[in-house]
Order: C-alpha cells, then sequence, then structure tokens
C-alpha cells in the first residue's frame, strides 16, 4: 500500500526508469524542492496551443516557484519525465494527480447523478512537452502513474476540468485508459468539453 504522506520524503517509492520510444532514458519522478528552474523552463518552452487547452494552473516562473516551494505530494502529486541532454535535466511530461477533488467538477458529476469522493477518487491534469506530444512518453507515464494510485486506495480518476471535445487527440488517450465520457458540458460560454472518468 503507497502511503501518499511519505512521498516527499522518499521520492524513490514512486519512481522509475523508462525507455522512450526515442530511444532515450527517462526518469519518472516526483518534483523536487530543486526543480523550479527546470520546471519554469518546460512551462515557458510550451506552445500556445498546448496550454490553451490546460486548466489547472498559469505556466511562468512565478508558478514554477510557488509550486517547489509549497510542495505536498500528498496533495498535488505532480510528476515529472525528466531526460538529461547536454549534461542537463529537462522536464518532457509534467502530470499532476490532485488528491482531493475540485469543487467545480464535484458539481458536475453531482448533477449527472455520479458523486465523487475524495477520500477514493482523484483528478488528473497532465502535460507534455510539445517536442514529445505523440512519442508514446504520455502512455508511459500514464502506465506508470494508474498503479501508484491504485496502491494508494484510489478507485476512480477524472480529469480536472474534463476535456475540449475538439481535442481528439487527447481524447482517445483518455479512452485507451479506460477513461468513458460521462457528459458535456460548456466552459467560457461556448467552448464544448467532455467529463471523462476511470476506474482504477
Amino acid at each position: 500500500m503507497l502511503n501518499l504522506e511519505e512521498i516527499d520524503r522518499h521520492p524513490e517509492i514512486v519512481s522509475t526508469t523508462i525507455a522512450l520510444p526515442t530511444g532515450e532514458q527517462a526518469l519518472l519522478r516526483p518534483l523536487h524542492q530543486d526543480d523550479a528552474a527546470i520546471l519554469g523552463t518546460y512551462f515557458l518552452g510550451l506552445s500556445t496551443e498546448t496550454t490553451r487547452v490546460y486548466g489547472p494552473h498559469p505556466f511562468d516562473l512565478e508558478t514554477a516557484d510557488r509550486l517547489c516551494r509549497e510542495l505536498d505530494s500528498a496533495d498535488h502529486l505532480r510528476m515529472l519525465a525528466v531526460i538529461e541532454e547536454h549534461g542537463q535535466q529537462q522536464i518532457v511530461a509534467y502530470f499532476i494527480v490532485y488528491f482531493g477533488l475540485y469543487d467545480s467538477d464535484c458539481n458536475r458529476y453531482l448533477e449527472r447523478h455520479i458523486p465523487l469522493d475524495p477520500a477514493t477518487d482523484c483528478a488528473l491534469a497532465p502535460s507534455v512537452a510539445d517536442a514529445y506530444q505523440s512519442s508514446g512518453v504520455g502512455s508511459l507515464v500514464m502506465g506508470h502513474l494508474l498503479p501508484l494510485l491504485k496502491s494508494a486506495g484510489r478507485r476512480r480518476l477524472v480529469l480536472v476540468g474534463g476535456v475540449r471535445a475538439e481535442n481528439v487527440r487527447a481524447i482517445h488517450f483518455y479512452e485507451k485508459f479506460g477513461f468513458g465520457k460521462v457528459g458535456a458540458f460548456k466552459s467560457r460560454g461556448a467552448i464544448d468539453n467532455f467529463d471523462m472518468i476511470a476506474d482504477l
């Protein structure tokens, strides 16, 4: 059984090394307090196309600094896929798991008679560096992450803020890992989104 309170003291319990389809080796590990510089570089390197479909927080240096200062993996597990390039660490994927639930997500699911439970459900917000999208890195991170969540006693996983209906590639990715659509909703008045949930 995975004890979430142990992650920040012993990050190795949720870490592993994987071989990317590109031939590179990547370390999957949780965010560390001293990761502000590489996290900020990752944030600033994302295209507008990538960041406009992502909602949990801004992608800027101030946010990177704050997330590392306020690190609490038992609340928000921020998993990184990190490669070494010319002696420098580079983040190629950043997946957030929130071990709790946002009110906006809970309210939408409740309207559909699917009550969410913060004791056993959690929420996911993944992102992948533009150069590594469609490379298979996201699938490798998910393949590592889902058994960890199950080991932590979680039973279901929802998407933070759903997924845009126009983002067909992302929807296919989620369906591959057992997510199913449970309803549509509009955000910002006009943008169609789907809520999706998976059993762990």
